[in-house]
């Protein structure tokens, strides 16, 4: 270490003596002294490092160490888990949440969840009930199924049913349906996991009814059909429906199971989408039980459901595992508020934001484009906003392939990157996610609501300025 690095060392403010600062002591007035302390000892810290690297050659004075320590503070009281406007157009992202919640899931959330609930409370008798029971009606009338029951997500529910029904025993599944999805979940692992053995058929693009029948043994306990969700096999192709899936486990007395997936309740071909395999479908064609996500087409909070069989679902639910795979009030709470506008399938497309964002028409779209580009033309009007068509995608490993006609709200950023302009508006204090196509930043309206579009704008307009975008801070460009 040289004389220099020793006397900067040295002329460094103690801890201690930055505590006793009048700026600190206001800190102190408001903030607990832990979150304090730790704040002026990472500023200290840094400039210490730095000192020892010869990143730092000149003084580090009181008031550079506690603008930092401030800095650290700010950072500190920003929760990382936090609200973002999602402009990807990207409907169910998995790394923005998913489905966004219906404003009943959310009044319901904020009623039951900010004090006590009937969780397991029977109000009627007074005695102790069960927690599914608050959907569990919702869910067989809707599906008409004989039964229900909900655990933490579609996962869960593949393994449970696994290893309830065919640990020690053989699955039969297509080969075409070995998924692997986010996450890298994989059926033949979770098969695995689950103590039952996989029995794969037919080839990855045909799979005939008589190579299910050909499998079964005397160790096969169930014929599974998985609904390939994030992909699609195509062109010289054909698959075995469960209608036929079912009717040949019933001939040999086997358990068939549909793992749908994203779980659609209503019929989203009138609106030009493709042709779903609903939930009700799936149980009228025979199978036992069905599975699929709730945060998916569904629309609601992350779970899993199953439905079928009242005999196959009380099993289930007398499953030693059940309790580890249970969800809490508060999914309890949006999932009974979002089964509830499926009473009425206009009232679900009308009050479920994934649903109304799949069946929202481009000419809809393009007039609050042009509503949203009036609006940041008039906070930036040395930037330059372009409608355009564009497409984007559901997401959430539904409706794989299948292209959403979009409008987009185009931009340029005239000092900077496309790219350098997209990290700085995920730094905002609402941090706008957007995708880049041809350099430049698109604003999808698909995933963009109006109470949206006053947050999006403050938030491109911090980061124009911040970044040194504006005119008179002539920032240069990337």
């Amino acid at each position: 270490m040289t004389p220099q690095t020793r006397k900067l060392l040295r002329s460094l403010p103690s801890v201690s003596a930055l505590l006793e600062h009048e700026e600190v002591c206001e800190w102190l007035n408001g903030l607990p002294r832990a979150s304090v302390v730790t704040a002026v000892q990472a500023a200290v810290t840094e400039a210490r490092e730095a000192i020892i690297s010869g990143e730092t050659t000149e003084p580090v004075g009181a008031d550079e160490l506690l603008a930092r320590a401030e800095q650290v503070l700010l950072e500190q009281s920003v929760p990382s888990l936090r609200r973002v406007v999602n402009a990807t157009g990207i409907i169910l992202h998995t790394g923005l949440g998913r489905a966004p919640l219906s404003d009943a899931a959310i009044e319901a959330l904020v009623d039951g969840g900010s004090g006590y609930c009937n969780l397991e409370y029977d109000l009627d008798t007074g005695a102790r009930g069960k927690r599914t029971d608050h959907v569990v009606d919702l869910l067989t009338g809707i599906t008409g199924a004989e039964a229900a029951t909900v655990v933490n997500n579609n996962a869960a529910a593949t393994l449970l049913i696994l290893q309830a029904f065919a640990t020690g025993r053989e699955v039969i599944v297509s080969r075409g349906q070995l998924i692997e999805i986010g996450g890298s979940y994989r059926l033949p692992d979770v098969m695995r996991a689950s103590g039952a053995t996989l029995r794969e058929v037919g080839t990855t693009n045909r799979t005939r009814i008589s190579d299910y029948e050909g499998a079964i043994n005397d160790r096969t306990a169930m014929l599974l059909r998985v609904h390939p969700s994030n992909y699609r096999v195509v062109g010289f192709t054909e698959e075995v429906g469960i209608d036929a899936i079912a009717a040949l486990a019933h001939r040999f007395n086997l358990i068939a199971v549909d793992d749908l997936g994203s779980g659609a309740f209503v019929d989203l071909s009138e609106y030009g989408l493709p042709d779903e395999p609903s939930v009700q479908d799936s149980l009228a064609a025979g199978a036992d039980l069905a599975c699929f996500s709730g945060d998916k087409l569904l629309g609601g909070p992350q779970c899993g459901v199953i439905v079928g069989r009242k005999d196959l679902v009380d099993q289930l639910n007398a499953n030693p595992l059940v309790r580890t795979y249970r969800v809490g009030k508060l999914t309890l709470l949006t999932l009974e508020a979002t089964l509830r506008a499926y009473v009425d399938v206009d009232e679900a497309f009308a009050q479920i934001p994934t649903l109304a964002m799949l069946a929202t028409s481009t000419e809809e779209l393009a007039e609050r484009a042009g509503l949203l580009s009036e609006q940041l033309s008039a906070a930036m009007p040395e930037e330059r906003f372009l409608v355009c068509s564009d497409v984007s995608f559901a997401g959430g490993g539904s409706l794989p392939t299948h292209e959403l006609e979009t409008v987009v709200v185009q931009w340029r950023p005239s000092q900077m990157s496309a790219d350098s302009m997209a990290a700085a508006l995920r730094e905002a204090d609402v941090p706008v996610v957007a995708r880049i196509r041809d350099d430049a930043i698109c604003f999808d309206l698909r995933t963009l609501r109006e109470q949206d579009f006053e947050t999006l704008v403050a938030s491109v307009s911090s980061a124009v300025w911040e970044e040194g975008a504006g005119p008179e801070d002539g920032g240069g460009a990337d």
